[in-house]
Order: C-alpha cells, then structure tokens, then sequence
C-alpha cells in the first residue's frame, strides 16, 4: 500500500481551455480522482465508508499554478496523506509530467470526516487513521 499514490493521467481535448492549455478546474477534478483512487488502494472505497455512515468531504482546496499542461500530455498526479487529526485531514498532491519530473502544480486539500445521518463532524475511527501512513514531506 504506498504511501504516495501516483495517479496518472492524459490530457484530452475536452481539458483544454480558450487560451490552449488545462483548463484550471480539471486539476481540481484530477486531485479528487487521485485522492479517491489512493483511498480505495488502502482499502477505503466509498462502500467501506458507507458501512462506517461516514463520508470525506472537503473543507478548502489550495492550489499553487507552475507550468501548463497540454493536449496529449502524460501526467502523474502525486498524492499523500500529510496529516491526519481527531476529525480531519490534510491531502498533498504534485501535479507533473510523466517521464519529465516538471512539476505542473502544488496543492492541498483539508478534508473533514462526517457522519452521514447527522451531517456533523465525527472522530476518524484508528481503523481508518492507521490505513494511511501520514508523509510530511512536501
């Protein structure tokens, strides 16, 4: 189970926007999709989370724009778990091109656990925390 989970990825015409790069939203989409992927590798797909009456959701999103990408390009989104307190948790992530070690973006997202029927707050079970090693380094 990695630590670091890559995600990787090919930009396709419909990523594209009016200036002929990525368009901004699709890296957002693209750290949510590595992030649910990484969680699903360490065992916690949306039905283990369902049997928990838990869900993830996100309580800001940090990200830091370096070089676009474009059509056709191979990328690798890196992501890890940073943190993790009694009920939340911070994800990092790299966003690069594949074989070429470019960093297209740098970004964070701080989650909070919440309980499904109260929609509240709830402490992230040890079962969950010691699924994830937590990686400091940025």
């Amino acid at each position: 189970m990695p630590a670091i989970y890559e995600h990787a990825l090919t930009v396709l015409p419909e990523h594209i926007d009016r200036l002929g790069h990525v368009n901004n939203l699709n890296y957002l989409a693209w750290m949510l999709d590595a992030a649910v992927a990484h969680s699903a590798v360490q065992g916690w797909n949306a039905q283990r989370y369902d049997e928990l009456g838990s869900v993830w959701v996100v309580r800001s999103h940090e990200i830091k724009y370096i070089e676009p990408a474009y059509e056709g390009q191979q990328l690798v989104v890196r992501t890890w778990v940073a943190d993790m307190t009694k009920v939340s948790s911070t994800r990092r992530y790299r966003i690069e091109r594949a074989g070429a070690g470019a960093v297209l973006a740098k970004a964070a997202t701080r989650w909070a656990f919440i309980d499904r029927t109260s929609g509240t707050l709830t402490r992230i079970p040890q079962i969950v925390i010691d699924s994830f090693e937590i990686v400091c380094d940025d």
